[in-house]
C-alpha cells in the first residue's frame, strides 16, 4: 500500500466530504430542515420504520427527489407484504424519477408477508425494476445475533444483485479500517460508503432513535457501553476526528471507498455546518 502525502491525504477528504449520504427520519418538518441548509450535491436517503410504515418514507423520498435532491428510499423488506405492493413502491419511485434504492431487513419483529430479509427483496426485484443503483448493510461492528462471517458471506451472495454497501453505524475508525480489508480479502468488491454519526447530542440521540422506531440504532449504542461513555464525556466523539482517522488507509484505490454515509438523526444544520468548516478547513489546508 502506497502511503499517501499530506496533501493528498487532505485532497481525499475534500473529496470525501463534498458530496456525502445524510440519513433522515421522515418526520414534521424534517423537508423544511433539508431546504433551509442542504445544498443539492449532498445525497439524502430515508430511512424506514416499522411506527412510521413505508409510504412515509416512498413520500418523503418523492418529495425530495421533485425538489431536485437525490433521495435514496430504504426499503424495509419486513414492511412489505408481496411482490404487489413491491412492485407498486418501485412504480411511485420511477414517476418520482428515483433510481436508487437501499435495501434493509428492517426493524420489524416480524415480517409483513413474503420478505423475512434483504436478500429475499433482492431476489424478488423484476428484471425491469428500473433501478441503476442498489444499495445493501455491512456490519463493521458484529451484528448482535449474526456471526461475522456470515454477514460477509451475505454480502457476498448480493454482490450480483447489488451495486454497494452502506457499513452500519461505528464510532471506531480501527474497526472499520479492518473490516474493510477484511471484506476485500474475501474478495467483496462492491463500492463502500461508511457509516458515521453526524453532529448529534448523545442523550438526544438515544431519545429519538426510540421514539421514532429506529431500534436497531438504540440497541447497536447500548450494546457497546464504552463508546456510548465516550461520546457522553467532553470530546468524546467528534465527526471530523472520526473521518480524519479514516486516512490514509481508506484513500487507497484497492479499498473503493465510495463516500460517507452520515447518520444525521434529523440534527441536520449543524450536521451541514460542520461540513462546510470542515471543507474550508482543508481547502485551505491543500493550496
Amino acid at each position: 500500500m502506497r502511503p499517501l502525502g499530506a496533501q493528498s491525504v487532505g485532497q481525499a477528504l475534500a473529496g470525501l466530504l463534498r458530496t456525502p449520504r445524510y440519513e433522515i427520519f421522515p418526520t414534521d418538518g424534517v423537508v423544511e430542515l433539508v431546504t433551509a441548509h442542504v445544498p443539492k450535491e449532498v445525497t439524502l436517503t430515508v430511512t424506514a420504520s416499522p411506527r412510521r410504515g413505508l409510504p412515509a418514507t416512498v413520500v418523503l423520498a418523492a418529495r425530495l427527489s421533485r425538489l431536485g435532491y437525490r433521495a435514496v428510499p430504504h426499503l424495509s423488506a419486513r414492511l412489505i407484504r408481496d411482490r404487489v405492493e413491491l412492485g407498486q413502491i418501485l412504480d411511485a419511485l420511477k414517476a418520482a424519477g428515483i433510481r436508487n434504492v437501499f435495501v434493509v431487513a428492517g426493524d420489524a419483529s416480524e415480517p409483513a408477508g413474503q420478505f423475512p430479509d434483504s436478500m429475499s427483496l433482492l431476489a424478488a426485484l423484476p428484471p425491469d425494476h428500473g433501478l441503476t443503483e442498489i444499495g445493501v448493510t455491512g456490519y463493521p461492528e458484529s451484528h448482535p445475533f449474526i456471526h461475522d462471517d456470515v454477514t460477509i458471506q451475505s454480502m457476498w451472495d448480493k454482490r450480483r444483485l447489488a451495486t454497494y454497501i452502506v457499513s452500519n453505524l461505528s464510532f471506531d475508525p480501527a474497526t472499520i479500517k479492518r473490516w474493510v480489508e477484511r471484506v476485500r480479502r474475501r474478495g467483496v468488491q462492491l463500492p463502500i460508503y461508511i457509516g458515521m454519526a453526524g453532529v448529534a447530542d448523545p442523550a438526544r440521540l438515544l431519545r429519538l432513535s426510540t421514539r421514532i422506531g429506529m431500534a436497531e440504532s438504540a440497541r447497536f449504542l447500548r450494546g457497546h457501553p464504552s463508546w456510548l461513555a465516550r461520546m457522553f464525556r467532553p470530546g468524546g466523539y467528534a465527526p471530523g476526528r472520526f473521518v480524519s482517522a479514516l486516512l490514509p488507509d481508506l484513500a487507497q484505490p484497492d479499498r473503493r471507498v465510495a463516500g460517507l454515509h452520515v447518520f444525521t438523526f434529523n440534527e441536520i444544520e449543524p450536521t451541514e455546518r460542520w461540513r462546510q468548516e470542515m471543507l474550508a478547513r482543508y481547502a485551505q489546508e491543500v493550496v
